[in-house]
């Protein structure tokens, strides 16, 4: 996939040496969704799962003379109804940049990728509070389902729970 360039932001894949700007904006979006404590992944895991032999993660990001300003990190999923999907992790834009349209070319990214992989569908999930998010997914023709539930299973011990 080509790097995109419009006016002054460019689209690209992530590099390695992007690392540290990605984990800041992991760490903004962790404050602005007053859950800073919750973050237990680092530089170094991030270095590892995106950028080993192994990816387990594709991230792109939006740079604006040499800043990044924003990502978009995804993975594979796999439905059982609809194959291969693209699950959209996170989309973080810097507050002082939201609004600019640069999420919106991050999401024609991730769309782009996911068509040229052959998924059907991509998919994340958003906090039902913020609703300029849901707006935005919105207006790009996203479907909300509401009718269903989030689980989370820590695995710390044999069994799955503690």
């Amino acid at each position: 996939m080509e790097d995109i360039q419009e006016g002054s932001i460019l689209i690209r894949d992530a590099r390695e040496s992007d690392v540290p700007a990605i984990f800041q904006l992991i760490m903004e979006l962790a404050h602005f969704e007053q859950a800073p404590e919750k973050v237990t992944n680092s530089e170094q895991q991030l270095r590892e799962d995106g950028f080993g032999p192994d990816p387990r993660y594709r991230c792109f990001v939006a740079e604006r003379e040499s800043e990044i300003i924003g990502i978009a990190l995804t993975y594979d999923r796999y439905s059982t109804w609809k194959g291969r999907c693209v699950y959209l992790e996170d989309l973080i834009v810097t507050e002082r940049y939201r609004g600019s349209g640069t999420g919106s070319r991050l999401m024609e990214r991730c769309v782009t990728f996911a068509r040229e992989s052959g998924a059907p569908l991509m998919m994340w999930q958003v906090l039902d509070w913020n609703s300029k998010a849901i707006t935005f997914y919105e207006s790009l023709g996203a479907h909300l389902e509401p009718e269903w539930v989030n689980c989370v299973l820590p695995i710390t011990s044999e069994r799955g729970t503690a």
